[in-house]
């Protein structure tokens, strides 16, 4: 899948909502390529206290039901188009997941890409 067709099915998800005085969804979604070829996508939750998660994490969650780790490919994007490179938290679930996904490949803004490793060069292990 080209690069920019993963980006367009990331804004597709995009739909931001309020579902309580206090927590949003949608804001920022995420799709990703697996070395099977297959595709999966994911929207954040931004709730109090810690307990939301990222876009990245809801997409990789629905891989690993799916059985999957390997990430080929990894976009997150928000309103107007907007890239989102991943926070460090998730650089570092995405390696954990699969030490193999450090080859995946990011959109980190518009026509720029790179791998994990480029963004995360110094792992803890």
């Amino acid at each position: 899948m080209e690069i920019n067709q993963l980006k367009d099915l990331a804004m597709s998800k995009v739909n931001p909502q309020k579902l309580t005085e206090n927590c949003y969804v949608g804001s920022v979604a995420c799709a990703l390529v697996t070395e099977q070829g297959n595709v999966y996508t994911g929207v954040c939750i931004d709730a109090p206290s810690g307990m939301g998660f990222c876009a990245e994490h809801a997409a990789i969650a629905q891989m690993i039901t799916n059985n999957e780790t390997r990430i080929t490919q990894i976009v997150a994007a928000g309103p107007e188009g907007k890239i989102y490179p991943p926070c460090g938290r998730c650089r570092e679930f995405i390696y954990q997941i699969n030490p193999k996904n450090i080859e995946a490949e990011i959109l980190v803004e518009e026509n720029k890409v790179v791998s994990l490793e480029e963004i995360l060069p110094y792992r803890w292990n």
